[in-house]
C-alpha cells in the first residue's frame, strides 16, 4: 500500500511552506540563538507560524527541527535534549494541523550536521548516520507523516541522512540539495550526479532547496528531470527556493523575490514535472498563498476538502449520499443501525475519530469519508480525548450525519458535565439523531490543557448508564418523566487487558454495568488473544454483544511507547519483537499482526473497534477493506 503522501504527489502538484527562520528573525528572535529550542521556551509562536502558513494553503508544513540534531545542538548546550526538541516540534506541527482543520502533512525536517565534513571514513561516516538516525526516530515517535532532508551540500553527508531514515524507517523520504549559482552543489556536484546517487539510494522525492531563488533552482530542476529520464527512472521531484539573494541593509537580510514572483515559478516548477513545491529562506506566507492560488487556478485543489468559501472541491455530498435526517422523535423501541446489525448478528467495524482542537472539521470529514468508503459500519467520536478541549462530540457526531449519512456512537463522559448539564445533553443528543451512546467516566483532568480545572464527576460510568436507561424507561434522573420513552442504544466500556490481582474487580465492575442497562461492549485495545480468552473463562459469555479495540501498530517505536507510556494497553514481548524485526515494513506487519489477532477473535466478538494513531486513517481504511472482504 503506497503512503497518501506519494499517491496524492503522483496526481498533482503538493505545495509545501516556506521559511521559518525568516518568520522568526522578523519576529525578534536573533540569528544567533538556537531557533530549535523554541520548540520548549516559545511553543506559541512556532505554532503561529504553523498556523499561518496553513491558512496560506500549504498542504505541507515543516516541523521547527532543521538544526536539531546532537551536533548543532550541542554549540547551544541542548546536546541533551535532542528527543525533546524533535518530539516538541512534531506535535507542535500537529497541534496546528488539528486547530486548522485541514489535512496537511507534517514533514519532519532534518538539516546537514553542521560539522565540517572532511575526506570521509568509515568511523565519521558511522558518526554522522548515528547522528542522523536519533533525530529522525524522535521526529517519527512525534508522528511526521513524511521526512524532508534539506540544505545539503555535500552529497555524501546527505547519503548518511537517507540511510539512517531508511534504517528507521517507515517514512517518505524527500532529500533535497543546495545548488549555487554555478550549478553546481558546493562539493562540486552536478545535478544529474545527484539525481542518479539518490535515485539509486531509494529516495521517494528528489530536489533542490535554498542557496538560491526560483530562475536558478528551476534550471537545476530541469537538469535533474531530464537526466532522470534518460535512465528511465520514475521518482518524484522537489523544489523549494530561496527568495532571491538577500540584501543587507542596515545589518539585516532582506530578500526580493516577491510573491507575484514566486507564483509565476510556481507553475514553472509544476510544468516542468516537479510535484513538491515550496519555498526556503526568505518567503513567507504571503509567497505560499501566491504559490497557492495560482496552483489552484491551473490544477484545482485536488480532492482534499477544504470547507472555505473559495475552495474548488465538490461538497462531500457530491461523493457520499445525504441520507435523510432521522425522525426527532423516533417511535419506542426504534433501532439504531448499529443495532439492528448487532441483533442480526453481523460482524461490524467501527472506526474511532478524535474531533478537531479547533474550528474546522475539514480533517475529519474526509477521514470519515474515506473509512466509510472502505466500509466502516460506524464512526466512534471521542469526547475531549485526554482532557483536551475539542469540538463537542455531539456537534461532530451530527456533522458525519448531515454531511455522510454515518452512523455515529458517541463517547460520552461524566467528567465535565454535572448531572443536569449530562441529561440535558443527552436529551439534545436523541433529538438530533444521536442516539449510539458509550458511557464513560473520562480521563483525568490532570492530564490535560487544564490541569488546575476541577473534575465533575457526580456519577460514573455505572451511574451515567442508569441515567441513559432512565430515559428509555420515559423518566429523568430524579424520576420526572420526560414526555416519551428514549430510545439510546447504551455502549460500555471493558479493559482486558487486567492483572490478576485486578480480574475480579474488573469482572464485578463489569456485570454491574450490564445490570445498569448496557446494551454493548467496546473493549480497549489488545494485542493477542490471551487477555480475551482470560476473562471469558472466568466471566462467561456475555449476554451482549462484545465489540474488540484495537490499535493497528505502524512501527516499532509506536508500540514501545503504548506498551511503556499508554495506560491501560499491554504489548506481548512476541509482538513488540515482530515489530522489532520488521524495521523499515513495520506498517505492513502491524497490519498483519491487527489481522491475525482479529482472525482468531472473530468467533468470540461481534465486532471490532479500530483507532488509528496519528491521524492515519490510511492504516485503519485499509485493515478495514481486509476485515471487509473476510465477511
Amino acid at each position: 500500500m503506497q503512503h497518501p503522501l506519494l499517491e496524492q504527489l503522483r496526481q498533482r502538484p503538493l505545495l509545501c511552506d516556506g521559511a521559518m527562520g525568516t518568520l522568526l528573525y522578523a519576529r525578534g528572535i536573533p540569528y544567533e540563538q538556537c531557533f530549535d529550542a523554541l520548540n520548549l521556551t516559545q511553543p506559541q509562536l512556532i505554532q503561529s507560524i504553523h498556523t499561518e502558513y496553513i491558512a496560506a494553503g500549504a498542504q505541507i508544513i515543516e516541523t521547527n527541527t532543521f538544526g536539531a540534531n546532537r551536533a548543532r545542538l550541542e554549540k547551544h548546550q541542548l546536546d541533551d535534549r535532542v528527543r525533546d526538541i524533535n518530539f516538541r516540534g512534531v506535535r507542535l506541527a500537529r497541534e496546528a494541523r488539528e486547530i486548522a482543520g485541514q489535512p496537511v502533512f507534517i514533514a519532519g525536517a532534518v538539516g546537514p550536521s553542521g560539522r565540517p565534513f572532511q575526506a570521509p571514513d568509515e568511523q565519521r561516516l558511522s558518526e554522522l548516520r548515528n547522528l542522523f538516525r536519533e533525530q529522525i526516530a524522535a521526529l517519527q515517535e512525534g508522528g511526521v507523516d513524511l521526512l524532508i532532508l534539506e540544505t545539503f551540500s555535500n552529497l555524501a553527508e546527505l547519503r548518511q541522512a537517507v540511510l539512517a531514515a531508511q534504517e528507521v524507517g517507515g517514512l517518505p523520504i524527500v532529500a533535497q540539495m543546495s545548488f549555487y549559482e554555478d550549478g553546481h552543489t558546493l562539493s562540486g556536484q552536478s545535478p544529474s550526479r545527484v539525481q542518479a546517487v539518490l535515485s539509486d539510494l531509494g529516495a521517494d522525492v528528489i530536489g533542490a532547496n535554498c542557496s538560491v531563488g526560483p530562475a536558478g533552482t528551476l534550471d537545476v530542476m530541469l537538469e535533474m528531470i531530464a537526466a532522470a529520464k534518460q535512465q528511465s527512472y520514475t521518482h518524484l521531484f522537489s523544489a523549494q527556493p530561496n527568495a532571491g539573494l538577500p540584501t543587507r541593509i542596515d545589518n539585516r537580510f532582506f530578500y526580493v523575490a516577491t510573491p507575484d514572483y514566486f507564483a509565476d515559478y510556481a507553475l514553472r516548477f509544476a510544468k516542468a514535472g516537479v510535484r513538491l513545491i515550496g519555498g526556503c529562506c526568505g518567503t513567507t506566507p504571503h509567497h505560499i498563498a501566491a504559490m497557492r492560488r495560482a496552483l489552484d487556478d491551473c490544477y484545482g485543489c485536488g480532492d482534499s476538502v477544504v470547507l472555505q468559501e473559495k475552495a474548488k472541491i465538490a461538497p462531500l455530498k457530491e461523493k457520499i449520499k445525504i441520507v435523510e435526517q432521522e425522525a426527532i422523535l423516533p417511535q419506542q423501541g426504534t433501532r439504531t443501525r448499529l443495532q439492528e446489525k448487532l441483533a442480526a448478528n453481523e460482524f461490524v467495524v467501527s472506526v474511532e475519530l478524535d474531533p478537531p482542537k479547533g474550528l474546522n472539521p475539514a480533517k475529519i470529514l474526509e477521514g470519515a469519508a474515506l473509512l466509510q468508503k472502505a466500509g466502516a459500519d460506524c464512526i466512534n467520536i471521542a469526547d475531549s480525548p485526554m482532557a483536551r478541549v475539542r469540538m463537542g462530540c455531539i456537534a461532530m457526531a451530527r456533522l458525519l450525519q448531515d454531511r455522510l449519512g454515518s452512523e455515529t456512537i458517541i463517547h460520552f463522559t461524566t467528567r465535565d458535565r454535572n448531572l443536569m448539564a449530562l441529561q440535558s445533553e443527552l436529551l439534545g443528543a436523541h433529538a438530533l439523531g444521536i442516539r449510539n451512546i458509550l458511557a464513560l467516566t473520562g480521563d483525568p483532568v490532570r492530564v490535560g490543557d487544564y490541569p488546575n480545572t476541577t473534575g465533575v464527576w457526580n456519577v460514573d460510568s455505572i451511574g451515567l448508564i442508569q441515567v441513559i436507561q432512565g430515559m428509555n424507561a420515559g423518566h429523568d434522573a430524579a424520576g420526572s418523566s420526560i414526555g416519551a420513552h428514549a430510545s439510546f442504544h447504551i455502549g460500555c466500556a471493558l479493559n482486558l487487558n487486567m492483572t490478576d490481582e485486578e480480574v475480579d474487580h474488573e469482572i464485578e465492575k463489569f456485570r454491574r454495568k450490564i445490570a445498569a442497562g448496557a446494551h454493548f461492549i467496546m473493549t480497549q485495545p489488545i494485542y493477542e488473544i490471551a487477555p480475551l480468552q482470560r476473562f471469558l473463562e472466568r466471566a462467561g459469555r456475555p449476554p451482549i454483544p462484545m465489540i474488540l479495540g484495537c490499535i493497528p501498530l505502524h512501527s516499532s517505536r509506536h508500540a514501545e511507547y503504548l506498551h511503556n507510556e499508554v495506560p491501560g494497553i499491554t504489548i506481548p514481548d512476541a509482538v513488540r519483537t515482530r515489530m522489532r524485526t520488521a524495521c523499515e515494513r513495520g506498517h505492513e506487519e502491524g497490519l498483519r499482526l491487527a489481522q491475525e489477532m482479529l482472525s482468531e477473535a472473530r468467533s468470540m466478538v461481534q465486532g471490532v473497534y479500530l483507532m488509528p494513531s496519528y491521524g492515519r486513517y490510511d492504516v485503519v481504511s485499509e485493515l478495514t477493506r481486509m476485515l471487509r472482504s473476510n465477511r
